[in-house]
């Protein structure tokens, strides 16, 4: 039996959407991290819907559980992670009242609940708030609420 396609995207052994391997998005600059809106469907896949890219992958409960159970998978999101912590980091476009990334992070929250569980998401959610807070706290209080929200509903 195949893999699902984002469980094989994760893994390594499949492509996204666009055709791109997950090796050809971490490889991404940070400008093109930036830019392009299509890859972090398919690095932190979740279960409901993606409103700003129809047709990004949807995830199953026992799709979810193929990947907590699959190392490669694990290994994939991991590496998706490190990435988008790196961008985080080193970029400061993203801490203004308003920006599609809040969106992003929001998003990752809520995968690495499910995926990795709540240590992992815990710590993303530390690092972005404490990078807010060293900007000036120039985040909006929605994306804040919206952040802790994602840890609670692990």
């Amino acid at each position: 039996m195949s893999q699902h396609p984002v469980r094989a995207f994760l893994a390594g052994t499949g492509d996204d959407g666009a055709g791109r391997r997950l090796t050809d998005i971490l490889a991404f600059d940070d400008a093109h991290i930036e830019g392009v809106h299509d890859f972090v469907q398919w690095c932190f896949p979740l279960h409901e819907a993606s409103l700003a890219v129809p047709g990004a992958p949807v995830l199953s409960r026992a799709e979810a559980e193929a990947i907590r159970n699959d190392p490669a998978a694990l290994s994939g999101v991991r590496a998706a992670l490190g990435r988008m912590t790196r961008f985080y980091a080193e970029t400061d476009g993203w801490l203004r009242a308003h920006d599609h990334n809040h969106l992003r992070i929001t998003r990752i929250l809520s995968a690495l609940s499910d995926l990795l569980g709540p240590e992992a998401a815990a710590e993303f959610h530390a690092f972005v708030t404490a990078r807010n807070a060293g900007a000036g706290a120039p985040i909006n209080a929605a994306s804040l609420d919206y952040w802790a929200s994602a840890l609670r509903r692990a």
